[in-house]
C-alpha cells in the first residue's frame, strides 16, 4: 500500500515524521535508486527499495491485537490533556501500532490494534459495513416498539443512521434501567449515544462486545491477545 514517504519512514522507525521530511528535503532518501526531494512522493515499503543515507529501510513486522479497552481511555496514540491512551497498555510492543477506528472515552470493549495500514483502510472504509455489536444500558423502560423503530434508522444532525439491529434484553424495574444489544453497520461519531439521546434515554453503560466475528472471550479488561493468522486472513476477506 502506497503512503507518503515521510509517513513510511516514520512507521519504519527511521525518524519522526517531521525529521523524515527534513531527510527528504536534504536529499538523503532514495526510492528505487532515485533521490527523492518532493514531500508528496508516495512509496510502498513492501514493494519499493527505500534507502536513507545508503542504508535500506526495512518494514516493521506487522502486528495485530484484540484489546479490551477500559472506560476512561483515549482511542489515540497520544493525548494533549495527558489522559491514558490505548498505547499505555502496550509497553512491550515496539512496533508503532494504532487503533482501528475509535471507541469513545467512556465506551469500553473490543478494539483492534495494528500497524497494518492496509487492513485499517479496508476495515474502516464506509463501504465495508463491518458489523459491530454493543451492550447498552439506558435509564428508563425501553419498549420493543421503539427498538423496532430505531432499527429502521434515526435522523441525526449529520444525516440518517443506517438500519441496525436493536434488541431489548432485559428491564430492571428496581433500578429503572433497560439492557439492550445494538449492532451497527456504520461508524458515525458517538452514534449509539446520539440515537438514544434523540429519544431521551441517557446511556449509563456502553460496551463493544463483538467486531465482525471477533469477541472478547478470554480477554480481561485492560488486556489484549494477538490475532491468529487465520483471524487476520478473515478480516482481509471482509474488505474484499
Amino acid at each position: 500500500m502506497k503512503e507518503r514517504l515521510q509517513k513510511v519512514l516514520s512507521h519504519a522507525g527511521v525518524a519522526s515524521r517531521r525529521k523524515a521530511e527534513a531527510l527528504i528535503l536534504a536529499g538523503k532518501v532514495r526510492v528505487n535508486g532515485r533521490i527523492v526531494r518532493e514531500l508528496g512522493t508516495e512509496a510502498d515499503i513492501r514493494k519499493d527499495r527505500i534507502e536513507v543515507d545508503g542504508r535500506p529501510v526495512r518494514p516493521e513486522r506487522l502486528r495485530y491485537f484484540l484489546f479490551f479497552k477500559p472506560d476512561r481511555v483515549i482511542s489515540s496514540v497520544k493525548d494533549p490533556q495527558g489522559r491514558r491512551t490505548v498505547l499505555d497498555f502496550f509497553p512491550a510492543v515496539k512496533e508503532r501500532i494504532f487503533p482501528v477506528g475509535r471507541l469513545d472515552y467512556h465506551t469500553e470493549g473490543l478494539l483492534l490494534m495494528t500497524n497494518d495500514g492496509a487492513l485499517d483502510y479496508l476495515l474502516t472504509h464506509p463501504s465495508r459495513e463491518v458489523p459491530k455489536t454493543y451492550e447498552v444500558t439506558v435509564r428508563g423502560k425501553f419498549s420493543e416498539a421503539l427498538a423496532e423503530r430505531m432499527s429502521q434508522g434515526v435522523d441525526l444532525d449529520d444525516g440518517r443512521t443506517a438500519p441496525c439491529e436493536v434488541t431489548v434484553r432485559q428491564y430492571d424495574e428496581v433500578r429503572n434501567r433497560t439492557y439492550l444489544t445494538v449492532t451497527l453497520h456504520e461508524g458515525k461519531n458517538r452514534e449509539i449515544r446520539r440515537m438514544m439521546e434523540k429519544f431521551h434515554y441517557p446511556v449509563f453503560g456502553l460496551k463493544r462486545v463483538q467486531y465482525a466475528f471477533l469477541t472478547l472471550d478470554g480477554v480481561d479488561k485492560g488486556k489484549y491477545r494477538p490475532l491468529t493468522e487465520s483471524e487476520v486472513a478473515r478480516l482481509y476477506e471482509l474488505g474484499k
